[in-house]
């Protein structure tokens, strides 16, 4: 179903989203670079409004959302935001894999290798 693909985001997550597409992070254009090419076949997006959230990055096939962290993210109120968050995401039958940007930035292989582990599992 499309709709459930967006989880009912209302039209002002959609401008957020079409908003932050246009100001992606470097590590944000950095795995985009990478998940553009539609690795293993599977199709992901950027910036993915997910009911009253944006994902950075989501793939409807495989359920899966991938989140990149700034230092921003070890601010015990933006990680205890993020707890919930992901919580509330995974109860709608999704998975949440979290990267730091910095492992974007300096270990991208690693960080497309578990990708690529994540993506051969059977679902």
């Amino acid at each position: 179903m499309e709709d459930n693909m967006f989880l009912g985001a209302s039209k002002f997550i959609f401008e957020n989203a079409k908003a932050l597409r246009k100001n992606m992070t470097d590590a944000e254009k950095i795995l985009w670079g990478y998940l553009k090419t539609k690795p293993n076949g599977f199709k992901f997006r950027r910036q993915h409004p997910l009911g009253i959230y944006i994902a950075d990055f989501y793939c409807h096939k495989l359920k899966l959302v991938i989140e990149l962290d700034g230092s921003i993210h070890d601010n015990e109120e933006v990680k205890q935001n993020d707890v919930i968050r992901q919580k509330l995401i995974e109860e709608d039958g999704l998975k949440v894999i979290r990267f730091t940007n910095n492992a974007v930035m300096n270990n991208l292989n690693q960080v497309q290798k578990a990708l690529e582990e994540y993506m051969q599992k059977p679902n």
